[in-house]
C-alpha cells in the first residue's frame, strides 16, 4: 500500500505538471490544491488505477467526475482566494470540492473559507461524504442534498458559485444569491453537446458574461435544470 500510494502521488504530480504545461492551469494556489487532493480517493474502487488519466469517470448514477483538465479550468476561472464561502451545484464525488476548499480552507490553516456543495442524488451525497471524510476534507465542505438549480439560500450570499452540470440557461436564484462582486462559472447550452463554459461576474446591478470554450458536461437537474434527461 505504501509503495502505490507513492506512485499515485508521482502521478498526480506528474498529471498536474502536464495540465500546467498544457496552459490549462496558471494559479499557484490551485496548483499546490490540485498536487494535494488525492483523486483516487474520490473513485469507485475499480477506476482508481485511472485516477490520473485526463477524462471524465464514471461514479454510478449516470453521473461522472470530471476530467482533471476541466476540472483545472474551472478552478482557475473562479479565481479563488482564501477565506472565501463556495457554492458548488453538483457534489458528485466530492473530488472539485475537495480541491477548491484546500485553497480557499486550506489544511494548513490560516483564514479558513468554506465549500457547500448541493447534490440531487441521494447516494453521490453519501459517497462525496464518505470520500471527504477519508481525503480529510469534511471540515471544510458540506455536502448537501437539494436541487442546486436553486441554490443554497441558507448561507448565501456567496464569494464564488461553481456549477458542475449543464444548464438550459443561467438559474436566477444562483445570480440572486452570488454577492455584488462575486464570480458565478457554469456550462450552459444544449444537452449533452454544444454548451459553452460562461464566467459571469456581478459589478453592481450589471451582469456580465464571458465566454470560455465549449465543454460537455451531464444534465443540470432541477426546477431550473433540464425537466427531461435520457
Amino acid at each position: 500500500m505504501i509503495n502505490r500510494n507513492r506512485s499515485f502521488k508521482e502521478e498526480r504530480e506528474q498529471a498536474v505538471e502536464r495540465l500546467v504545461g498544457m496552459g490549462y492551469l496558471r494559479s499557484r494556489e490551485v496548483i499546490r490544491a490540485m498536487k494535494m487532493v488525492p483523486r483516487e480517493e474520490f473513485l469507485p474502487e475499480s477506476l482508481r488505477k485511472r485516477a490520473y488519466v485526463d477524462t471524465p469517470l464514471s461514479i454510478g448514477y449516470g453521473q461522472t467526475i470530471s476530467a482533471l483538465h476541466m476540472v483545472a479550468m474551472m478552478a482557475d476561472a473562479l479565481n479563488l482566494e482564501t477565506g472565501q464561502i463556495i457554492l458548488e451545484v453538483g457534489c458528485g464525488s466530492g473530488y472539485h470540492a475537495a480541491v477548491i476548499a484546500e485553497v480557499v480552507a486550506p489544511k494548513s490553516g490560516g483564514r479558513q473559507g468554506h465549500v457547500y456543495s448541493i447534490e440531487i442524488v441521494p447516494g453521490l451525497v453519501h459517497f462525496a461524504r464518505e470520500n471527504l471524510r477519508r481525503a480529510g476534507y469534511e471540515e471544510q465542505v458540506t455536502a448537501i442534498l437539494g436541487d442546486g438549480s436553486l441554490g443554497y439560500f441558507d448561507q448565501a450570499p456567496y464569494d464564488r458559485i461553481l456549477v458542475a452540470a449543464a444548464s438550459p440557461g443561467i438559474p436566477s436564484p444562483l445570480i440572486e444569491q452570488l454577492k455584488g462582486d462575486g464570480i458565478l462559472v457554469i456550462p450552459v447550452g444544449n444537452l449533452y453537446l454544444f454548451q459553452e463554459l460562461l464566467r459571469v461576474r456581478k459589478e453592481g446591478e450589471k451582469v456580465i458574461r464571458e465566454g470560455l470554450g465549449g465543454v460537455a458536461f451531464v444534465p443540470l437537474r432541477g426546477k431550473h435544470g433540464w425537466k427531461t434527461t435520457r
